[in-house]
């Protein structure tokens, strides 16, 4: 089951979130605008339907990928849908939101709506031959107005044959009837391409045009018109939002990045496989950073067997040549073709500099960042806002739980690096104390776990945290003073999530949105479930022994 702190680690970014089994198999994909907000809401409600309880008994393990926005998070969840089949996930294949625009292989072209790119599932091959494919759209809406706006803009004719006298549409002006020779095919061709020219983002001078239009018809006060050209104009705008994760290409690509850890000189990197425009897969990895270490990971990576060239591999840094070459070799080997043969695979080392490939590597930082180094924004805020010498790498936080005074249980659970260490948890039955004593509690427990560490020269923490007000806190530290253990020590009051510090009156001010704070809740709320399971275990043995 998924603890609190794994779901307070998440990213708050838009992207997709990934539910695996305890055998790490995928078994359902999602896309969120703000992926904590969504996946915490699988844990904090009922829910009516039997498939999701299932499903939530299921999840074992949380992975993610972030992208820059709800539109490629979309993309994405179809795309690796698609890709890994999760038992939970209902089939997409034919969703409308999908959809391409198309625009047909005729004599005089239309633009329609295109389930898929296939000519394969066209009942009409003949007009799918050489069209053109866009999109896909996410936004079904959008992608409808999109081509309403082109055929009105453009007069393109709409009717799957043509008739042998005008239609209505050419009677009210939106449509130039090539039927009847009233334009030629050269001059309704230069209007395709203009059509053409807006679904490829070069839309500026249209757009001036209808801003033109739109300020006119406002002066006349005709606000319907002019409200309709603002949503014509707010399609356009919607096609310069780049969708990443579904790139058009006919060719697999590989982008990686990295970042050095200066404190650890560790290396954090990250490698997403692109099959065909289309992200598939997220691979992370961990290793100690030296000289042509980069070079050395790729190199290692593509001599396995089971990793595929792919055929452009977008770096942040420059390979050697002998290393281009090599893995160019590896690509002739993979596709059984000889370097020297002129159908040898082009292989293609790409480092930008600028433009949509940079924003991929950047993206790929981001996920970097979210995915490694997460913990130490918010070990950091905590030692700025408890002003600590040291960051508190190792934190452990105990809290006391009992009913009416009886079957009193202590619990203490152990962050690292800002993540639960269940390996250090402990539970303590509390033994010198009767009747409803936290004061006494907490002093009982704090000089049991202290005193060992002591006694067996192990390891202390960097930051002591204490689940309680001022009492609780003042207990524990008179029992630390006793044992000439020198530990930082704080509390935190669950009422208005107040912090206390030694020899403070007032508590210390905190932002309830810091990540300080959040960790500090982290950790008190996973202390207070680990007492409270360990309290209810208790009682349910003494019920059984009862019977």
């Amino acid at each position: 089951m998924i603890n609190s702190s794994i779901l307070a680690n998440l990213p708050k970014n838009p992207g997709c979130y990934l539910f695996k089994d305890n055998s790490k198999k995928i078994i359902y994909i999602g896309k969120a605008k703000n992926i904590k907000k969504r996946v915490s809401s699988y844990f904090q409600k009922k829910h009516d339907d039997k498939k999701t309880l299932v499903l939530v008994t299921k999840i074992a393990h949380i992975d993610f990928v972030i992208t820059d926005s709800e539109v490629e998070a979309l993309l994405l969840e179809n795309n690796l849908i698609k890709k890994h089949k999760p038992k939970y996930n209902i089939d997409l294949k034919d969703s409308k939101r999908y959809a391409f625009i198309q625009i047909t292989d005729e004599e005089f072209p239309r633009i329609l709506l295109a389930r898929t790119r296939s000519p394969n599932k066209s009942a009409d091959n003949s007009i799918n031959k050489n069209s053109l494919f866009f999109g896909p759209f996410i936004s079904g809406s959008t992608r409808d107005n999109l081509i309403q706006l082109l055929r009105k803009v453009f007069k393109i004719r709409t009717c799957r044959r043509m008739p042998k006298k005008a239609c209505l549409r050419y009677h009210i002006n939106l449509c130039d009837a090539p039927c009847i020779g009233n334009i030629s095919k050269l001059e309704y061709n230069k209007k395709i391409k203009n059509a053409v020219l807006v679904l490829k983002q070069k839309n500026t001078d249209l757009i001036k045009k209808l801003e033109k239009e739109m300020t006119a018809f406002s002066k006349k006060l005709d606000f319907e018109h002019a409200m309709e050209l603002k949503a014509q104009i707010n399609s356009i705008n919607w096609l310069s939002e780049r969708q990443k994760m579904e790139r058009n290409k006919n060719y697999d690509e590989d982008i990686l990045n990295y970042i050095v850890d200066d404190n650890t000189q560790k290396v954090y990197l990250i490698l997403f496989n692109i099959y065909k425009g289309t992200l598939i897969n997220k691979q992370e990895f961990e290793f100690d950073f030296y000289d042509g270490c980069i070079e050395d990971f790729i190199l290692r990576y593509y001599s396995d067997n089971a990793a595929q060239i792919p055929k452009e591999l977008i770096l942040p840094i420059k390979l050697s040549k002998p290393s281009g070459e090599f893995l160019k070799l590896k690509l002739c080997k993979q596709e059984n073709k000889k370097l020297e043969s002129k159908n040898a695979p082009n292989f293609i080392v790409t480092v930008p500099k600028i433009g949509e490939k940079k924003q991929l590597l950047e993206l790929v930082t981001k996920n970097i960042e979210l995915s490694f180094f997460a913990a130490d924004k918010k070990l950091k805020d905590l030692q700025n806002k408890l002003k600590l010498n040291d960051s508190p790498n190792i934190i452990e936080c105990f809290d006391v739980s009992h009913i009416s005074g009886t079957s009193t249980v202590a619990s203490m659970v152990q962050f690292r690096n800002a993540k639960p260490f269940k390996q250090n948890y402990r539970r303590f039955k509390i033994r010198s104390v009767d009747g409803a004593d936290d004061f006494k509690s907490i002093a009982e427990v704090v000089r049991r776990r202290y005193s060992r560490l002591k006694s067996e020269n192990e390891e202390f923490p960097n930051l002591i945290l204490i689940d309680g007000g001022k009492g609780q806190l003042s207990a524990a530290l008179a029992e630390l003073k006793a044992l000439n253990v020198k530990i930082p020590i704080i509390s935190i009051a669950k009422k208005f999530e107040e912090v206390y510090i030694p020899g403070s009156k007032f508590p210390l001010k905190i932002e309830r949105k810091s990540e300080a704070l959040k960790l500090l809740q982290n950790l008190r709320d996973e202390a207070h479930r680990f007492a409270i399971a360990y309290n209810r275990l208790l009682r349910r043995k003494k019920l059984n022994i009862s019977k």
